[in-house]
């Protein structure tokens, strides 16, 4: 990257720059959702596409996630590459039908005969006392089901680049930003929001993790905030001498298996962190991959940090309780260290 593309953007103006370079490119890429057109997305993922590409190509809907999801996937089978915005992804029970009987398998359905290069663009995470219907991340929900791409990113950078690799990807793909890194005004403005981002356009793989941090003694796998809890712990880790690798998933399926065992294989030692449930989450098929795959090259219990099996509490201080964090998974890394 050379100094001319070294301009700092926020989460949200990296996605909507990505979508504006996409939707210049192809005349078929176009934007529908609730609140996408002149409020601009409520997490700004679309602002500004409606005074460059206007009302035909840049949509607002009623609130009928079930309508326009499914005319999106409709769209998608016509040749047409659509961005369906579900503002939260807890209203993706509203739409399941469409979503998982629909978007997920016409494709096998048909034979491979039709083809739905669509993007499904969610906000998830909790971190600002938004309750229990608003602050999901519900990453395995999405990853569980076969015929569809899903991507986490962590990073302005890899939310232009990943948001430009889906807009292009032939397979239906659920876009899932957190909203901590859209780096919006009326939240509480984090670090990690804001980033490099290249002015040009590029693409980052839909289906590859990145070690974020290389290390010797400990892998710590999270995704999207908890790749940052992790970093943050390595840091403070590192100071009393112990070495963690950290690895962003980045893509939630299919699941980078690859990055995640050549990286067991070398410290022998596994956490997982997850901003998701316990159970049945993805922390269990990161542990599962690697107790199957690299089981005696572990001299400690894999061992999974999420939030435990409760809705997620509107109130603050109980949100924090159950949402994992930097002194978590350095405590536990101290502990496994030890064993």
């Amino acid at each position: 990257m050379n100094t001319a593309t070294k301009r700092m953007l926020t989460g949200s103006k990296a996605l909507s720059e990505a979508i504006a370079q996409e939707m210049e490119r192809d005349p078929r890429v176009f934007v529908m959702g609730e609140d996408v057109a002149g409020y601009g997305g409520i997490f700004g993922a679309t602002e500004g596409l409606l005074n460059k590409f206007g009302p035909e190509r840049v949509r607002d809907t009623p609130i009928s996630e079930t309508a326009f999801i499914g005319t999106a996937i409709g769209a998608a089978a016509e040749g047409l590459r659509p961005i369906a915005e579900l503002m939260f992804v807890d209203f993706h029970g509203v739409c399941m039908d469409q979503i998982y009987n629909h978007m997920a398998k016409i494709h096998y359905m048909s034979g491979g005969n039709v083809k739905l290069p669509m993007v499904l663009m969610t906000a998830v995470g909790g971190g600002y006392d938004d309750a229990a219907q608003h602050s999901q991340t519900l990453y395995a929900s999405f990853g569980h089901l076969p015929g569809m791409k899903v991507v986490a990113p962590s990073t302005p950078y890899d939310l232009k680049g990943m948001m430009t690799s889906a807009i292009r990807e032939d397979n239906p793909v659920v876009f899932m930003f957190h909203k901590a890194l859209q780096g919006l005004a009326w939240m509480d403005q984090i670090d990690e929001s804001i980033g490099i981002v290249p002015e040009e356009s590029y693409t980052v793989p839909l289906d590859k993790a990145k070690v974020v941090r290389e290390g010797t003694d400990v892998t710590i796998v999270g995704v999207q905030m908890m790749t940052h809890a992790a970093t943050r712990a390595a840091d403070r880790l590192q100071a009393e001498g112990i070495s963690a690798e950290v690895i962003d998933l980045r893509s939630i399926a299919p699941l980078d298996k690859d990055t995640i065992l050549e990286s067991v294989r070398k410290t022998h030692r596994l956490i997982v962190v997850d901003e998701d449930y316990l159970s049945y989450g993805m922390t269990a098929e990161v542990a599962a991959v690697v107790a199957e795959e690299a089981l005696y090259e572990l001299e400690a219990p894999i061992k999974r940090l999420a939030i435990p099996n409760v809705p997620i509490p509107y109130s603050s201080v109980l949100e924090k309780f159950v949402l994992p964090n930097a002194d978590i998974i350095y405590d536990e890394v101290k502990r496994i260290i030890s064993l």
